[in-house]
């Protein structure tokens, strides 16, 4: 059985949906799109030859990048700084190494080891309890008790 253009897009465009699944990155998702676009518009005959298909192809997934990509990463942004993490917040930790002013240290909070940020004036001591005031990715914003 020979592959038609049409099917070739359809294996694009679910290899670029495979690879972002795998990746998280929206960027990939976008030539998935474009290799859909291009599948259907081949099938209905719109793209009778390869390079129009490959034209309509980049064009679509460099548009759909550049209109779709900072409004999806504000979307999965918000949604991964919500109620999950704030189970946190006011907690209290023990320094396990020195924080300097405005620096990191580390922390000993639930059973492990984090990395601490106080953006307060004065070192935090080992040994000192502090309280946590928000998280910055995997590092604890932190202030003395």
């Amino acid at each position: 059985m020979e592959l038609s253009a049409t099917h070739i897009w359809i294996i694009v465009g679910a290899a670029m949906l495979i690879a972002e699944l795998l990746t998280v990155s929206f960027v990939s998702l976008f030539f998935s799109i474009g290799g859909f676009i291009t599948a259907i518009l081949s099938w209905m005959g719109v793209l009778p030859t390869f390079n129009s298909q490959l034209l309509c192809f980049s064009v679509v997934s460099v548009v759909s990048l550049m209109l779709l990509r900072k409004p999806l990463k504000k979307l999965t942004r918000k949604n991964a700084t919500s109620p999950e993490y704030s189970e946190y917040i006011g907690d209290k930790a023990s320094v396990i190494e020195v924080i300097p002013p405005n620096g990191e240290g580390k922390v000993f909070y639930r059973g492990t080891e984090w990395i601490a940020i106080s953006r307060h004036k004065g070192e935090i001591p080992t040994g000192k309890s502090v309280i946590i005031k928000s998280l910055d990715g995997i590092k604890l914003l932190v202030e003395e008790a």
